[in-house]
């Protein structure tokens, strides 16, 4: 589909800053020129119009770390610390979990993303060959990386579920699907494990990816003060240097990791990720809704290291919008640090887009407006009474924007959603299905 936008306003994500009476003309996939509308007008012609007037097109929003089947909990374990959380709630009821009860709680979050302008969601759950994540963010038509969690204690079964997962949908969907490899924890997989993780995504990726499409590791990092303590205690070992530190010392660190959360970091653990050119995942809601702590994103940015924004699971947010998201993480550490000037509206935008985009190892394709890049667009109307009067478009899509003030969207050159109406899935049919699935997995569980 040959598409021209007409808009009002272009956040582009780059160099450009922001652009007024501006257009974007699209072709299949991919964005071809943008500039302005009088210039590009007259060129595209025959090209199917969307007129964005008043209104503000971004970059997609790109979560960085998420569990995508997890909508099917929101609401299940509410207000207890993490350990609690994971052991006495979520572990216990995942063990009932079906393939489809995935894929039903993963397209529930898929259609929620895609109506709060979010283009890609990077995910960690249980992988399964026949109802999946991946299967769902196909279905709704959203760009992905989704990933198999391993554990110890299951280490044939994760071997067999990464094979399938990335023989299957490494690169499918023209492109919209990506697998990686998630350890889920350093207290969870042990450091040998650690090492045949690291050796088999070499394997997968030499049969499955390319340089230009790499398949990543995905992981939680020093999420809880007590983390260095339970390595120690599970595996007998020490760890007093730090969790990414700890890590380092395995050999398994590579640049092409998405190390979620990053709460409780020595010194020594930021100048490991700074070196080693790890990308860190912040997820300020959840963090703070378990208690967990707060990441210093000001001093791993200031250190040079690339910080994406994710929302966590719907069951430790609750909610998959990255609005939210950004607007929490600039009040958050200005508060914290006690500057108002800390992490500009600007800077939290880049978060949320091109920033996010690196995180992922995808920002060749992904994460801003301009010539060559996918297609992957919000558009937000700023005809809205909290909106107006404009003075500044970044300033309000991260302070006074709302999810629902998301108008289209399009992904991979497809409008997937217009006049906030999503054309992949039946919404209404989809919710129903969320409920009867939620009924038969507490009846299981009992």
């Amino acid at each position: 589909m040959n598409l021209l936008i007409e808009c009002g306003t272009i956040i582009t994500a780059t160099k450009k800053g922001v652009m007024r009476n501006s257009a974007i003309a699209i072709e299949d996939d991919k964005i071809v020129e943008v500039g302005k509308i009088s210039t590009l007008r007259p060129r595209y012609r025959r090209s199917e119009k969307i007129n964005a007037r008043n209104k503000v097109v971004l970059p997609g929003l790109i979560n960085t770390h998420h569990h995508a089947a997890m909508s099917l909990l929101r609401g299940y374990a509410d207000d207890l610390d993490l350990k609690t959380w994971l052991e006495k709630r979520i572990w216990p009821i995942e063990k009932h979990m079906t393939g489809s009860d995935i894929y039903a709680g993963a397209l529930l979050t898929a259609i929620e993303s895609i109506m709060g302008g979010t283009t890609t969601v990077n995910t960690m759950y249980h992988f399964t060959s026949q109802y999946n994540e991946a299967q769902a963010f196909a279905k709704a038509g959203l760009r992905g990386v989704v990933g198999h969690v391993c554990f110890s204690w299951r280490k044939k079964h994760d071997r067999k579920a990464l094979q399938a997962l990335t023989r299957r949908w490494h690169g499918q969907k023209n492109g919209l699907i990506r697998a990686s490899v998630d350890p889920h924890a350093p207290y969870t997989v042990d450091p040998d494990y650690m090492k045949e993780l690291r050796a088999y995504t070499h394997e997968l990726s030499a049969k499955y990816a390319s340089p230009e499409m790499p398949v990543i590791w995905h992981t939680h990092v020093a999420e809880t003060l007590d983390e260095q303590e339970k390595i120690e205690q599970a595996f007998k070992i020490s760890a007093k240097g730090g969790v990414v530190a700890y890590l380092d010392t395995l050999n398994v660190l590579r640049s092409n990791i998405v190390a979620a959360h990053c709460v409780h970091l020595t010194k020594r653990d930021i100048q490991i990720l700074k070196e080693k050119k790890l990308k860190v995942a912040h997820s300020p809601i959840s963090n703070l809704k378990l208690a967990s702590g707060v990441s210093p994103v000001p001093q791993l940015l200031k250190e040079g290291v690339t910080v994406g924004l994710g929302t966590d699971s719907s069951c430790s947010n609750n909610s998959s919008d990255m609005f939210e998201v950004m607007k929490v993480t600039a009040l958050l550490h200005k508060g914290i640090s006690g500057d108002p000037t800390e992490l500009s509206a600007e800077q939290v935008l880049r978060m949320a887009t091109i920033d996010g985009a690196k995180t992922l190892s995808w920002d060749k394709e992904i994460g801003s407006i301009e010539a060559g890049k996918k297609a992957d667009l919000a558009i937000v109307d700023f005809r809205k009474p909290h909106l107006r009067p404009v003075y500044n478009e970044q300033s309000h899509i991260v302070y006074a924007a709302k999810s629902s003030d998301v108008d289209t969207v399009i992904i991979n050159g497809k409008v997937v959603m217009e006049n906030r109406e999503i054309k992949t899935v039946n919404v209404d049919r989809t919710m129903a299905q969320v409920e009867k699935t939620k009924r038969n997995l507490l009846e299981r569980a009992k």
